[in-house]
């Protein structure tokens, strides 16, 4: 049998052989921080422009350039590095020494980018809050409807209209509800509850964090003195008018005493007297000044 293909047709050339797939670019941070500690080990530090260059020549033919990219993208776009380079003034070499200044674009750029990061946070916090008050309404709203189910009179077809659901949706959302019953820690028991709230008093009924009274502090914030110091209520000094005891240095005011009221003979003699003194002596001379003499 001959063949097809005519004697002098060359042979056909082998298939060449697939080129082979370019190998992902491994993770080399570890080695670049034993390699240059002074930039990428500790708080980060903005990093000198053209920085995959100065690596190429200080480790040549160690690193590929699409590692150094990657690695370069991861650090220089973590929030740290970019907190970092709003806080600093200038960028670091690979020895970790000063190597040019931070310009004003790449210093608005950084703080853009945070505060789009702070948003989209935000975003994410409100939106997982918002999330589980939804979960927390539903589950409440499940558990009311398999109470009201478990005491209702109505038929079926009447209970699901006056729910809002359908009766083809009840059966899987009781189903949902039991389980979540089930899941549910129990309730203690009402002595357990009175016991751990007798727990949380300390002994002699006061609550916790208050101390106990003393014996010698009354209730209005004064002291009473020991009872055991206190002298006999019969030795105890007598009070003075007005039930107030009288107190010691001051002298008592002094009392007056009612004098008798004069007789009318009294009376016309003392009246006498007076008359008398008024009267002027006829035999005594009449005085003179010194200096008329």
């Amino acid at each position: 049998m001959t063949s097809e293909l005519p004697e002098s047709a060359p042979a056909p050339a082998p298939e060449a052989p697939a080129a082979p797939a370019a190998a992902p670019a491994t993770d080399v941070t570890a080695e670049l921080k034993a390699l240059f500690p002074a930039l990428f080990t500790g708080k980060p530090k903005p990093v000198k422009l053209r920085i995959q260059a100065d690596i190429q020549e200080r480790a040549p033919g160690k690193f590929s350039k699409a590692q150094l990219s990657a690695f370069l993208r991861r650090h220089t776009g973590s929030t740290g590095y970019l907190i970092a380079l709003t806080q600093a003034k200038t960028r670091f070499d690979l020895d970790g020494q000063p190597a040019g200044e931070i310009t004003e674009e790449h210093l608005n750029a950084a703080r853009e980018e945070l505060a789009r990061r702070r948003g989209l946070k935000q975003e994410r916090e409100q939106a997982d809050q918002e999330k589980h008050r939804l979960e927390a309404q539903q589950r409440r709203n499940r558990a009311q409807l398999l109470w009201d189910f478990e005491h209702t009179t109505l038929t079926e077809a009447n209970f699901c209209v006056l729910k809002g659901t359908t009766p083809e949706e009840l059966p899987g959302l009781l189903e949902i509800a039991r389980k979540e019953r089930a899941e549910a820690p129990p309730a203690p028991p009402r002595e357990a509850r009175r016991e751990g709230r007798r727990e949380e008093r300390r002994p002699g009924g006061r609550p916790e964090g208050r101390g106990p009274r003393g014996a010698e502090q009354r209730p209005d914030g004064r002291r009473d003195q020991p009872r055991g110091d206190r002298p006999p209520r019969g030795d105890r000094p007598a009070r003075g008018e007005g039930g107030r005891s009288s107190q010691p240095g001051r002298k008592p005011a002094p009392q007056q005493v009612e004098q008798p009221a004069p007789s009318q003979m009294a009376q016309a003699l003392q009246a006498a007297k007076v008359v008398k003194a008024a009267e002027p002596a006829a035999e005594q001379p009449p005085q003179r000044d010194p200096a008329a003499e």
